[in-house]
């Protein structure tokens, strides 16, 4: 009886398992597909509107949008408080404007992001599966 309780349970385990797997397949082609979709507004925009700057200038955009997160975050956490009284939180706004100069520089380079961002689910799934539990 304790055999039957065993591969009734590995079935379910492994069942499990495949279904994880399935879901996760599904979110990362969701995932892709939309990051494909973003990739291309972008890229229309950046081409309607002069081209892509040279990529140390697209580097130079990244680190300043960096910043402006940063201070967002300062701000928000009370570390370093804006100076105006009438100074709203933009951390969103901020960080939609670093992601768009990270996919500047992806849309230059050729890089799928999509695919990219599974790849890298894939090794924290792996590597750092027990890491941050």
């Amino acid at each position: 009886m304790g055999i039957k309780k065993t591969r009734v349970s590995f079935l379910i385990n492994f069942s499990l398992s495949i279904l994880y797997i399935e879901t996760l397949n599904i979110i990362y082609m969701v995932l892709k597909d939309a990051l494909d979709e973003v990739q291309e507004v972008v890229d229309k925009w950046i081409c309607e509107h002069g081209g892509y700057w040279p990529p140390l200038s697209m580097i130079c955009a990244v680190m300043e949008e960096l910043g402006e997160v940063a201070k967002e975050v300062n701000s928000i956490e009370g570390y370093k408080p804006k100076k105006s009284k009438i100074a709203v939180p933009n951390l969103g706004e901020e960080l939609a404007d670093l992601l768009f100069s990270i996919i500047c520089i992806a849309n230059h380079y050729k890089i799928d992001l999509g695919k990219q961002f599974s790849n890298i689910i894939n090794k924290y799934s792996t590597r750092d599966s027990i890491r941050f539990s």
